[in-house]
């Protein structure tokens, strides 16, 4: 399975943007798909996951309200609606794919990465 995310870029505080993830292979076998994201200096952190059966979705407390994840009807696409972006929201957005079912939050949960895209955020 190979994952390809674009939609990054350069946005201003209260902008929006839309991150698209393309997974291909063998994508039979996945059952949810998400986003992290990395800033420089700090962890890896969740922050929405997809499952491609039924569209159900789970956020991050910090992104609730704001972002909304969605995934198209061949279940091998997902995307991240972002609005009200926020310059703490500027990271590099990472989709995961798990061949597990479940809406996790862990990173270790998913199997598949993609390469990340760049979200900048600015004030």
């Amino acid at each position: 399975v190979q994952l390809s995310e674009s939609g990054g870029g350069l946005v201003q505080a209260g902008g929006s943007l839309r991150l698209t993830c393309v997974a291909s292979g063998e994508t039979f076998k996945l059952y949810d798909m998400g986003w992290f994201r990395q800033a420089p200096g700090k962890e890896r952190e969740f922050v929405a996951t997809v499952a491609l059966s039924d569209g159900n979705t789970r956020y991050a407390d910090s992104v609730k309200g704001r972002f909304t994840g969605s995934r198209d009807i061949a279940g091998n696409t997902v995307y991240l609606q972002m609005s009200g972006l926020k310059p703490e929201d500027a990271a590099t957005y990472y989709c995961a794919a798990s061949k597990l079912q479940g809406l996790s939050s862990l990173d270790s949960w998913y199997d598949y990465w993609g390469q990340g895209t760049q979200v900048t955020v600015s004030s």
